[in-house]
């Protein structure tokens, strides 16, 4: 696609990671997502948590239910107008991804993948959690990681994450994890201070003189030595090591083991160099192809106690040549909707637009927390009234409008890309001027006249994931 005459695209990205300790979710996290910012709107949020309760029997039951860390961030960030783009779980492993409505489109080829390390790589309770994808053109990979403990295990931390960079995503001319132009690496890293003694440690960090503590940081001198690490970059520690905390305060580990304090915490990136880039396409790229990334903030947030670890965020700034300018699909509402009639949407897709008999609308309220949380939905195909060279229409009946009306969006759904290809404006439903017999569903839950996601539809006998 032509983008030579494109803006340069810029997306802000906060990105968190937190061992929980098994803790349920806080009563707030406005401080730790900087929801009270006077800086630019967050384009994505990326969480990682770590050590989420992962008793065999929540295990269990949260691969077929949200657990209750998603169920939370989404509460916080739907509202918002974030949704869940993306989450992978391995026992306490957790990573989710949030973006903002208007970015869907943009966002495809999402892949994940885990891999566990720990007990010989049979349990998952250590070892690393993935999310790929492709925005605006441009290839993202997000690593949440939790390594070995304790000091004496460096080497096993670097062998553990060498094996987690090797794993390959599953589908075709997926990239591995280095070979993505932007890789976010961030977890429990578990690399602590060597050498210095407890006393002098915490003495350095009374005196808030971080720097005499970073020459002796693991991963700082693993950086200088290790050839794979010598690319990630990492911004300046200027706040406390963030382990080993007494839970609901900020005194370190009063416990008779008195663990050192280390920042156990981190968030490193790396980006494609323009050499890797050309070795592997066989010529120098342009420059207005490429993608930078800026480090704005990197701090701890010691008022959050429910774990011995303070949890840690990174805001970023990405910039970007759009490699990708405009949707694969537009579509819109037509006419007046409300739940006295059956109601249309237009719809156009681009020539190249890999289109299927499985692709479908779904009608969302603006809140919607997730793909699957739709009111109703219809079939592209199935539902087809109209069609010619320019764009289709599709109709949904009456009987699934909500009588109670509002704000409300629409979404197309492509099931080859298995990704959202377009996104409607906002636009109302006008409340039903008939007695309301039932209210909206709650939020989170869809609407029962049709099942509850197209890949268990009876009528038309499709079966499809989303």
């Amino acid at each position: 696609m032509e983008t030579a005459g494109l803006p340069t695209k810029e997306l802000r990205l906060h990105l968190v990671t937190w061992n929980v300790g098994t803790a349920s979710p806080p009563p707030d996290v406005t401080s730790l997502l900087q929801l009270n910012s006077v800086s630019p709107t967050t384009d994505m949020y990326v969480i990682g948590l770590q050590e989420v309760n992962s008793k065999i029997t929540n295990f269990l039951s949260d691969l077929a239910f949200d657990d209750p860390w998603s169920i939370f961030f989404m509460t916080v960030l739907s509202p918002l107008g974030y949704i869940k783009l993306s989450s992978v779980r391995m026992q306490g492993l957790l990573l989710l991804i949030f973006v903002k409505h208007v970015h869907l489109p943009f966002i495809r080829d999402i892949h994940t993948h885990y891999t566990r390390t720990g007990l010989y790589g049979y349990w998952g309770n250590k070892g690393g959690v993935s999310v790929r994808m492709s925005l605006f053109g441009h290839t993202i990979c997000f690593m949440n990681c939790h390594l070995p403990a304790h000091i004496e295990n460096t080497e096993q931390r670097l062998d553990d994450f060498e094996k987690i960079l090797e794993m390959q995503f599953e589908g075709e001319n997926v990239p591995s994890p280095l070979d993505h132009e932007v890789l976010f690496w961030f977890g429990d890293l578990n690399f602590r201070i060597a050498d210095y003694g407890i006393h002098f440690v915490r003495e350095s960090i009374n005196n808030k003189r971080f720097s005499l503590l970073w020459e002796k940081d693991q991963l700082n001198m693993a950086k200088k030595n290790e050839p794979f690490l010598k690319e990630f970059k990492e911004g300046p520690l200027q706040f406390k090591p963030t382990y080993k905390f007494d839970l609901y305060s900020e005194v370190y580990d009063t416990s008779e083991k008195k663990r050192k304090p280390a920042w156990t915490d981190r968030i490193l990136w790396k980006v494609k160099n323009l050499s890797e880039v050309a070795s592997k396409e066989g010529e120098f790229p342009e420059e207005e192809n490429l993608i930078s990334v800026t480090l704005n903030n990197y701090v701890s947030h010691m008022s959050y106690g429910i774990s011995d670890h303070k949890p840690v965020t990174g805001t970023f700034k990405l910039e970007m040549k759009p490699l990708v300018s405009d949707p694969l699909v537009m579509l819109n509402p037509e006419g007046e909707w409300s739940a006295e009639h059956d109601v249309l949407i237009r719809y156009s897709a681009v020539p190249e637009f890999p289109s299927s008999s499985w692709d479908w609308i779904g009608l969302f309220q603006v809140t919607f927390r997730h793909m699957k949380d739709y009111v109703t939905y219809a079939w592209v195909e199935d539902d087809e009234i109209s069609s010619n060279r320019h764009s289709k229409q599709v109709y949904m009946s009456a009987s699934e409008i909500p009588k109670a009306g509002g704000e409300f969006l629409l979404c197309y759904y492509s099931n080859n890309l298995q990704s959202i290809a377009g996104i409607s404006e906002p636009f109302q439903i006008q409340p039903s001027r008939t007695p309301v017999e039932k209210d909206l569903p709650e939020e989170g839950s869809s609407w029962l006249q049709k099942p509850d996601n197209p890949e268990s539809s009876g009528d038309s006998e499709k079966r499809k994931n989303i």
